[in-house]
């Protein structure tokens, strides 16, 4: 970050035949202007009634040119005198006293962005204040940043550099300021360096002139060069910054500027996997996996940045040391052309969006929350509603898993993936169809194909990253899927990675996102292997661990009837959903499983069940135990069973009738004896 590549050769776009620009008037009675050299456009300030208007000229190649814009600028330009911008170098009169004068420039990029960044002379030694004027954003920010001690006196000037996403804002010797353009909206999306850092050490502290793109012009040297982040340096700040801000604004710095590059995403991996604590003001996880996820499909279409979440904190309150923020609206420009293309379609959609576009469209998964939530608790009752519509949604998973498998053709060490998991493809299939519903609505001209490409491989990212913060945790931690064998004790290792399973688990939930399936599962499957009982069903009825039928069916196979087990066991059967309660029991050959089995049979027998005179004797049949009231129960029910409206009620519980329950209350009673 902030380093500097030369450059050899540079070719510069100019007007087709130069020697023969055209004579009419194009400008007049304008006190700043601005070339912009590699999208030829003229940018300049005309001073109506001692108020500032930006305006723009844009020519084109057949020697036309059109007033494209006017914006009203809230600065005071009358007593600065008559300034040039990018119109080659002047007389260099003065360089050392750039202080005291202010500085004015304009940057876009192909995203549709414009950018007034402005910074009037210098009042003080003590805090140098600076604004940026956010034109595609309807606001304005002026900062003010302290310089921290009074002798630090500033002989150099003020330099804005135009990097893309990001504008810096450089004042040698003191600090560098990197202030994301693209989504301004939260403080800590920038990046604040000051003091004695290695960035501020590291750039020129000659005066620097920004030219179009990521050029810089050194005025001393008359070295031309192109300003690049260096993202090995990014990397290297994130692993050693303790400050929650400044982690935020390298790590969006690092994905903006590295999209979907899977060495950059596996270093910020490892760094997450090793501080996963670390902070304080927000979700690492979340951060990490919405902001990837969203410059993953960015490149696609620039108004992702209206219609997909780009970070998890919606506010950010904690101050930033030395650096102060007012932040204003401002009046939109008015376009003074109606038929746009390129650059100007994409600013103009902008304006539109910030007149028109209020509250946000970004999308959230509410509407996912409240339909999942229905599914399920249908599922558990044992209604469906239309199985065609279900199968939409779980084709719909379907599809998102064949998009990830083909993305990523690595064996996973992770035994996820496995198993059905209807909870998490239902979720997954219900997020394919309405993100898919929510960009159909307002991504116009873009083909329903692409959208729908585009939502699968948003929803595959999300999946992918978290199998990655998996996987790379059981690499470091040298875990293998026979870890989660139960004839050992957990190791320190299991432990760390049930920890960091359960921060996944934390991140996504409050989000409401998919997981991949077989997550639930392996993660009660550690956590069985990790805590003490007390601890673990503590965990199991507060829903951070979320009983399977793959997990339980597993536990009653491989754990033994041990009194420890016995225990186990019964105190998950008894947390089941009566459906899967019932198929878990027929696993577990025991006296507690038969008891169970036999309550369930009883309350489903009696349910409505009206008492009714009754006068015969009841018969013994051979062997029967002399225990009347038992003998009682079971007449009763065998009587209910010989119905034939029971019987249908009853069907598919095969094995189980009054002789069954007769049994099973025998021999629970005589464990519960000790006999």
């Amino acid at each position: 970050m902030g380093s500097i590549t030369i450059l050899t050769v540079e070719d510069i776009k100019v007007l087709k035949d130069s020697g023969h620009l055209p004579r009419e008037r194009v400008a007049e009675d304008f006190v700043w202007a601005q070339w912009d050299m590699s999208e030829q456009r003229l940018y300049y300030i005309d001073l109506k009634k001692s108020r500032s208007v930006l305006k723009c000229i844009q020519f084109s190649a057949d020697e036309k040119f059109n007033l494209m814009f006017e914006a009203p600028l809230d600065i005071t330009l009358s007593d600065s005198g008559f300034k040039l911008v990018n119109f080659g170098c002047d007389d260099l009169q003065d360089q050392e006293n750039l202080s005291k004068h202010l500085t004015l420039c304009v940057f876009t990029n192909h995203t549709g962005t414009l950018c007034v960044c402005y910074s009037p002379k210098f009042d003080s030694w003590e805090k140098i204040t600076y604004s940026v004027f956010y034109f595609h954003k309807g606001h304005s920010k002026t900062f003010t940043a302290a310089l921290g001690s009074v002798d630090s006196h500033v002989t150099k000037g003020l330099t804005f550099l135009n990097l893309d996403y990001y504008v810096a804002v450089y004042l040698p010797g003191h600090f560098f300021h990197l202030l994301n353009i693209q989504h301004p909206d939260l403080i800590c999306h920038s990046l604040f360096l000051t003091g004695n850092n290695e960035v501020v050490d590291m750039l020129p502290h000659s005066p620097l002139q920004s030219l179009s793109g990521s050029l810089v012009l050194d005025w001393c040297s008359g070295k031309l060069s192109r300003a690049v982040l260096n993202q090995s340096y990014l990397l290297q700040f994130l692993w050693n910054t303790r400050l929650d801000y400044e982690k935020m604004g390298a790590l969006h710095c690092v994905l903006s500027w590295g999209r979907d590059h899977p060495f950059l995403e596996a270093k910020i991996i490892q760094w997450i996997s090793e501080n996963i604590s670390a902070c304080h003001s927000f979700d690492l996880i979340q951060e990490f996996i919405i902001a990837s996820s969203y410059w993953s499909i960015y490149p696609e279409t620039s108004d992702m940045d209206k219609l997909l979440p780009y970070s998890s904190v919606l506010a950010w309150n904690t101050e930033i040391p030395g650096i102060t923020l007012v932040t204003e609206e401002i009046p939109l420009p008015f376009m003074k052309v109606h038929s746009f293309k390129g650059y100007w379609e994409k600013l103009n959609s902008n304006l539109e969006y910030i007149k028109y576009s209020k509250p946000h469209l970004l999308y959230n998964n509410s509407m996912v929350q409240r339909e999942w939530h229905s599914l399920i608790s249908e599922e558990k009752t044992g209604r469906r509603r239309s199985m065609v519509y279900v199968r939409n949604i779980l084709d719909n998973a379907m599809k998102v898993i064949s998009n990830l498998e083909a993305r990523n053709l690595e064996p996973r060490l992770t035994p996820l993936f496995q198993e059905e998991d209807n909870p998490q493809r239902l979720l997954m299939g219900l997020m394919v169809s309405e993100l898919k519903d929510h960009l159909l609505r307002h991504l116009q001209g873009v083909e329903k194909k692409k959208i729908e490409q585009m939502v699968l491989d948003y929803i595959s990212k999300l999946l992918d990253l978290i199998c990655q913060i998996l996987e790379t945790s059981w690499r470091k931690h040298h875990l293998h899927p026979s870890v989660l064998h139960f004839s050992r004790r957990a190791s320190a290792a299991e432990f760390t990675v049930f920890h960091i399973m359960t921060r996944i688990l934390k991140a996504t939930t409050s989000l409401f996102l998919p997981l991949p399936p077989g997550f639930h599962t392996l993660h009660t499957l550690l956590g069985v292997h990790c805590l003490p009982l007390h601890n673990l069903l503590h965990y199991i009825d507060d829903g951070v661990l979320l009983l399977t039928e793959t997990a339980v069916t597993r536990l009653m196979k491989d754990l033994d009837n041990s009194e420890k087990n016995e225990k186990l066991k019964f105190s998950i059967i008894v947390r089941l959903p009566p459906l899967i309660g019932q198929k878990i029991c027929r696993l577990w050959d025991h006296p507690m499983s038969s008891n169970i089995i036999s309550r369930n049979h009883v309350k489903r027998l009696l349910l409505n069940y009206k008492k009714e005179p009754r006068s015969s004797m009841i018969d013994k049949s051979p062997g029967s135990v002399e225990f009347l009231p038992l003998n009682y129960f079971i007449e009763i029910l065998t009587d209910r069973e010989s119905s034939s409206q029971a019987l249908y009620a009853l069907e598919g519980h095969d094995n189980v009738d009054a002789k069954f329950v007769e049994e099973a209350a025998l021999k629970h009673t005589t464990m519960l004896l000790g006999l």
